[in-house]
């Protein structure tokens, strides 16, 4: 059987502790082999709706008891103090926004706090080309900002609804300036009506505008040489719920094809 390991691990940056949900498949503690890794940002939303910030997870675990590729997961959890996690998960100023740009510093916890920790606590692949990185939202913006930051790191990315939005030119410099290897692979999705009932309760403006920024990201990555793909959710909301269904999507696009 499949397990969740939920442990309290040290940030430095703010002197505190975020919690990981650690997803170990079945058989994990009866072989002896070793595992691909991926990474996501707001891992308590990952697994069970229980540990969930609105009550509805993504349900992953049940997407991977029954997936033939076994792999571990590290959900990284947030802060839930004020804005905190906005923060920690901005990787650079936003434009008319109070917020403090920790992402840098999150991204170098991961890498040089989290990951030595998994792969010296559990059995996994190591190298970059096993090790993805992913998210929704905010978190979605620092799995952007990951591929081509800390692409040494990550060969893959799931970057759902990322808030591009809030650091455009930053995350633009960033594509310019990183190197990238040509085997990254970087799933770039939004959906149709995220914004409805928040900007136009009849239609949604942003539908375009999320493109446009996804279609940036897109071409930046190919210039590369990287393999990206577009994936625009129909009828797609910015919640748990409608990111669940991604799942098969961006796994496959990912790990299989």
């Amino acid at each position: 059987m499949s397990y969740i390991v939920k442990t309290d691990f040290f940030y430095p940056p703010r002197g505190s502790v975020r919690r990981l949900h650690i997803y170990l498949p079945d058989g994990y503690d009866d072989s002896d082999e070793r595992y691909p890794v991926m990474y996501f940002f707001d891992g308590h939303n990952l697994f069970y709706d229980e540990d969930a910030t609105y009550g509805r997870s993504w349900g992953l675990k049940t997407y991977l008891d029954s997936w033939w590729k076994k792999m571990i997961i590290v959900g990284m959890e947030c802060s839930h103090t004020g804005h905190e996690r906005m923060d920690e998960y901005l990787p650079h100023s936003a434009w008319r926004q109070k917020f403090t740009p920790m992402g840098d510093l999150t991204m170098q916890w991961i890498v040089n706090d989290i990951k030595p920790y998994i792969d010296s606590n559990y059995r996994t692949m190591p190298f970059r080309e096993c090790t993805g990185i992913g998210g929704s939202s905010m978190g979605g913006l620092m799995s952007v900002y990951a591929a081509a930051r800390y692409n040494r790191w990550f060969s893959k990315a799931a970057c759902l609804s990322s808030s591009i939005g809030f650091c455009p030119s930053g995350i633009m410099k960033d594509l310019d300036e990183s190197e990238i290897s040509p085997d990254t692979r970087v799933f770039l999705s939004w959906g149709t009506i995220e914004a409805r009932g928040i900007i136009d309760p009849e239609g949604d403006d942003h539908n375009s505008y999320t493109y446009r920024r996804n279609k940036a990201v897109f071409n930046k990555l190919n210039r590369h040489g990287a393999l990206p793909m577009l994936y625009c959710q129909v009828g797609g909301r910015h919640c748990e719920e409608d990111w669940e269904k991604q799942i098969p999507a961006f796994m496959h696009f990912l790990w299989e094809s």
